[in-house]
């Protein structure tokens, strides 16, 4: 992405968080096409979960506490694949069947990185974000979901920030943070 190097961390123009649509065509301009290797990952509203089919859907965030582990985790892919650059913007608010939940782009000088990068990013703001998302069924029911992170390896870093996710997701949930 331009006019960043290894490292500089995440430019604080782009949120991490939006409630306003992706602007795909925006993102990819910004994209340094002289790295090596770019990988992007799009994820999209989809019309059915666990055998229901979707209406739409409405992500609710933690939005201090979701931005500083979003930049977390770019921080930590820099490092981990020794990428170029990484970026994440995730939704929030409501979205319908089709539209952009979230983009990931990353910038390396193989593929290898990119790819790993990539998929690490995604996985890791699944698991440690603190983002809801309040799916509405077309049979008029609606529910909560929150993916459950892996189990942590025991006496890690990532354990002890994976189990303090998941304490603030229930905090949050239920009213007492």
């Amino acid at each position: 992405f331009r006019e960043r190097g290894r490292g500089e961390g995440r430019d604080r123009a782009m949120p991490f968080l939006t409630d306003s649509p992706i602007d795909l065509p925006a993102l990819l301009a910004d994209a340094r096409s002289s790295d090596g290797a770019l990988c992007l990952f799009v994820g999209v509203v989809r019309d059915h979960n666990d055998g229901q089919p979707v209406r739409g859907l409405r992500y609710e965030a933690y939005v201090a506490l979701a931005e500083k582990e979003g930049d977390r985790i770019l921080a930590e892919a820099l490092e981990r694949f020794a990428a170029l650059d990484a970026r994440c913007v995730h939704r929030v608010g409501d979205l319908v069947i089709g539209e952009m939940a979230v983009w990931v782009g990353v910038s390396a000088g193989h593929r290898d990185g990119a790819f790993a990068a990539c998929r690490w990013i995604i996985d890791e703001v699944k698991a440690r974000v603190p983002i809801w998302k309040h799916e509405h069924y077309v049979s008029g029911e609606a529910g909560w979901l929150h993916p459950t992170p892996p189990p942590p390896a025991s006496g890690t870093r990532m354990g002890t920030v994976r189990r303090l996710g998941s304490l603030l997701t229930l905090l949050a949930i239920f009213g007492t943070a």
